[in-house]
């Protein structure tokens, strides 16, 4: 049996026409796409929530009694507004003092990790030279290292160097504010290097033609050029040196004579735990709530500086 085929006529052409692809959503994205994208949108809500109803949860519970926080610990809406649990928080935590404590540490702290990091990013991101990079992964080092690990020798540490400066040893202000510099040096080198790294060559060589030193080059040209990463780790360092609590603990030891020092965190702690058999849930709840709003009003305020910092290495 013979096969008989049939040859293609002069108009028409021996190629398949395309398919059209039905596994597209109405607007036209993939279904791969729409499901990366809800997957993404669903992630984004569970993360929002476990980090808002925390926060939510503290700011109503201290409008609360302590019987309603005992009866009823995961109601959202309170029986009534409780307004004197503030009054007795600030009252009892010394709120007064401690506030202005912990804007000297932090002020203090945040300005020379700011200074020193931005300082020594910048030298290692524009400057070639021997032992650059041992220097730069020195500091990468310190990301690797708890704060807990080095308890005892940072202890140890701080009160030889009180004992050979008589005035670190008497001033708790200038220690803490040298530990924090140590804490948070080593992220802050790490962040502003990277975005030190994007900044044009040719704005530095221009400033160099015309007769600047390299102090002010990096004063006047560099270092506002690099604003929105000075801004967002300046946050950065904001928010943990103000929840710092274990730094304080350990090194803020009272002198005799005097009361002690110490900031909003050991205030807290104070609230929570140094109450014999007293329970005053709801000064404590106040006092998270008062410690919370400075950190929470920063952010909120330069939130569009924090994103622009972080999104301005990619886009450059």
């Amino acid at each position: 049996m013979s096969t008989v085929t049939t040859p293609p006529s002069a108009g028409t052409v021996g190629v398949a026409a395309p398919q059209p692809d039905r596994r597209r959503a109405k607007d036209g994205s993939s279904l791969g796409d729409v499901a990366v994208s809800g997957f993404s949108h669903l992630f984004l809500l569970v993360w929002g929530a476990m980090v808002v109803l925390p926060l939510l949860w503290v700011v109503v519970s201290s409008f609360k009694t302590d019987q309603e926080i005992i009866r009823k610990p995961l109601s959202l809406i309170p029986e009534g507004l409780h307004w004197g649990n503030f009054s007795r928080a600030w009252t009892n935590g010394h709120f007064t003092d401690v506030f202005l404590d912990t804007v000297i540490i932090v002020g203090g702290g945040v300005f020379l990790t700011m200074l020193l990091g931005s300082m020594a990013a910048y030298v290692l991101a524009r400057y070639e030279f021997p032992g650059n990079r041992v220097i730069y992964y020195l500091f990468l080092a310190g990301l690797t290292l708890p704060v807990y690990m080095a308890a005892v020798p940072l202890y140890k540490g701080i009160d030889n160097m009180g004992k050979i400066v008589p005035f670190l040893g008497h001033n708790q202000y200038a220690m803490l504010i040298l530990v924090y510099v140590a804490w948070s040096l080593s992220f802050t080198v790490f962040f502003m290097h990277s975005f030190f790294r994007t900044l044009p060559t040719t704005v530095a060589e221009a400033g160099l033609v015309d007769g600047c030193s390299h102090t002010a080059l990096f004063f006047r040209v560099m270092l506002p050029m690099a604003k929105p990463g000075l801004i967002s780790i300046g946050i950065f360092n904001v928010i943990g040196q103000w929840n710092q609590w274990y730094l304080p603990v350990l090194l803020m030891q009272p002198q005799s004579g005097e009361d002690k020092r110490a900031p909003i965190s050991q205030a807290l702690i104070d609230l929570s735990v140094n109450q014999g058999y007293r329970s005053d849930w709801s000064g404590m709840f106040a006092g998270l709530t008062m410690a919370m709003l400075p950190v929470l009003a920063v952010y909120i305020i330069f939130q569009r500086q924090v994103q622009a910092g972080l999104t301005g290495s990619i886009t450059k």
